[in-house]
């Protein structure tokens, strides 16, 4: 792959906290090798742990050599088709980022078996024909300020709060004709995780 064929990875896109704590072990790493003083260490680590954006991040370490963040990793991508997909009650890896699109059978994403131990993961969700239905644990909450509703509506029965150590779910994309829902277990997916909590 030549550099031309290179993904560039957007400098909006929102930083991690695995990559400002790569940014934060090269910034160490710095004042070890005496690239950097101590006073400018402190200041420099400050605005990593305060980085918001790639751009922000890629700031604090420009002058230094080697590679600044890890590589991103590859989104989970589900496209409804005309059968539809779906990801989940069982447990699987979730990655930083996943992107549904609901087609037209419609896609159900479904975290409530899943052990997260990301801090922040983004969800495009694009309702298309059928939507995307979204399910989440009771202990996890979700920002929806960057969802455009479209024509079919974006429907968030989640609540607010959030247990100390659980990911922030960001909802991005469009509501589409077949909206988007935003829900924690229904009452009939929370007699099966009571009945069984450990299936696979």
């Amino acid at each position: 792959m030549t550099g031309k064929d290179k993904a560039v990875t957007p400098p909006h896109l929102r930083a991690s906290d695995d990559e400002r704590e790569a940014v934060v072990e090269r910034l160490r790493d710095a004042a070890a090798e005496g690239r950097i003083d101590l006073d400018e260490l402190d200041t420099r680590l400050e605005q990593a742990l305060t980085a918001k954006t790639h751009a922000e991040l890629a700031v604090v370490t420009a002058d230094l050599p080697g590679r600044n963040l890890p590589e991103p990793q590859t989104p989970l991508v589900l496209k409804g088709g005309m059968s539809g997909a779906s990801r989940g009650p069982g447990r699987w890896e979730v990655p930083g980022r996943v992107i549904a699109h609901g087609g037209m059978g419609g896609v159900k994403l479904d975290f409530s078996r899943v052990e997260c131990r990301l801090t922040e993961v983004t969800v495009e969700a694009y309702g298309e024909t059928s939507g995307v239905t979204i399910v989440i644990p009771d202990s996890w909450a979700a920002d929806t300020s960057g969802m455009d509703p479209g024509m079919g509506g974006l429907k968030d029965t989640t609540t607010p709060a959030r247990l100390p150590g659980t990911p922030l779910i960001r909802l991005t994309g469009s509501g589409g004709m077949g909206g988007v829902i935003l829900r924690h277990p229904n009452h009939r997916e929370q007699r099966k995780l009571q009945s069984n909590p450990t299936r696979d």
